[in-house]
């Protein structure tokens, strides 16, 4: 009797059982050589000959503590790389930075790394105009008052007849609370942009390269461009009249405002403006103007953004902002007067005010009382500094 016919009633059977078994065991063998060589543990087998009870169990207890190590850290790997990419998904779906990077921006890594989306915009604000002067003003969702007053002082897209004035409110997100206060504003104003970065201090370079790109995308025709912070107050009928106006036709590559010469980064790692040397390895910044207010021609913003793709990150932004300018070898020009540009909080007074193009540390009521003041007693002042 064959082998097969003493269990099956049909030869073809018989070769369908022999051809799946075989089939099996191959795939199994396979499956184990596999599995051994992506695991490195095939030489530790083959190495040598099991001659005794002792030499296997030895061997077998060299291989588990192997196994148990590659387990152990093909798992560490895989749990860092989830927890990267989780904090990293987080990070660009909802705007908030991881922990550790929180607090300076991911400094060791230029913007190129980065892509935020706008939750608000504004991009057929030049649709049907090309504006003389764009107004950058760097807010929070909190300051509702300070842009209340601002729209009605300074900031008023009416201010000087027949010269068009484009203003907008530069917020990132916040922690906590509804975003709908903000969309209704926006909805009523139309002044309002906004990314999906988290709104901090740390984080005003990326608020700052906001407008930048928003100028660059959707206003690239604009004349002049003034970037400001809402705590300052911008008079801006002497900044058009006195100053821009006579710059005609419109300077390319032209950039002013409170220059900064010579400043050294503070390595302090206390201070809110230190940075390290893994951020900023020389000994001096790169000429710079005071963020509370700067302006430049409406072609700079495009090339401060195409240089911010190779710029390493810093969270300090008028400094990083000049670090882009000397990449694109472009010049600041010192204002005609070095009191145009007021960093600090200058006592009010409406002659010396209408002198000015900015102040510092200027309050929400501040900057109504001040406008208003100013506007009274303009021309009272204009005929005092002529003179007889």
């Amino acid at each position: 009797m064959n082998y097969c016919s003493g269990f099956f009633s049909f030869h073809w059977d018989c070769t369908k059982r022999n051809v799946f078994l075989i089939a099996s065991i191959s795939f199994t063998a396979v499956y184990l050589i596999s599995y051994f060589l992506n695991s490195g543990n095939l030489a530790v087998l083959t190495q040598s000959k099991v001659q005794n009870n002792d030499d296997i169990e030895e061997k077998d207890t060299l291989f588990t503590k192997r196994y148990d190590n590659l387990q152990m850290e093909s798992e560490n790997i895989l749990h860092k790389n989830i927890t990267s990419n989780f904090k990293l998904f987080l990070w660009r779906e909802n705007g908030v930075l991881s922990a550790e990077n929180e607090k300076f921006g991911n400094k060791t890594r230029s913007t190129s790394r980065w892509s935020f989306k706008f939750i608000i915009n504004e991009e057929e604000k030049c649709k049907d105009k090309t504006p003389f002067l764009i107004l950058l003003i760097a807010t929070t969702a909190a300051e509702i008052q300070q842009r209340s007053s601002i729209r009605k002082t300074w900031g008023n897209e009416a201010v000087v007849p027949g010269v068009e004035i484009v203003r907008l409110f530069l917020l990132g997100t916040e922690r906590k609370g509804s975003n709908e206060v903000l969309r209704t504003e926006s909805e009523q104003y139309h002044d309002i942009i906004q990314q999906d970065f988290l709104d901090t201090y740390h984080n005003l370079t990326l608020k700052t390269l906001m407008g930048m790109k928003w100028v660059a995308s959707y206003c690239s025709g604009a004349s002049f461009v003034m970037k400001t912070d809402s705590d300052v107050f911008v008079n801006t009928i002497y900044l058009i009249e006195k100053l821009l106006g006579p710059l005609s036709p419109p300077p390319q590559n032209y950039f002013t405002g409170c220059l900064m010469k010579g400043h050294k980064p503070i390595r302090n790692k206390n201070s809110k403006w230190y940075v390290s040397e893994e951020e900023y390895p020389g000994d001096k910044y790169h000429p710079f103007c005071s963020g509370t207010g700067y302006i430049f021609s409406g072609d700079v913003a495009s090339k401060i953004v195409s240089a911010s793709v190779t710029i390493k990150y810093i969270h300090l932004e008028d400094v990083y902002v000049g670090l882009c300018l000397h990449a694109k070898g472009i010049q600041i020009v010192p204002p005609p007067s070095p009191s145009l540009f007021n960093i600090y909080k200058v006592p009010f007074s409406p002659c010396l005010y209408n002198r000015i193009i900015t102040a510092h540390h200027t309050g929400t009521y501040e900057h109504v009382l001040y406008w208003e003041t100013l506007q009274k007693n303009r021309h009272t002042c204009q005929t005092e500094q002529k003179g007889p």
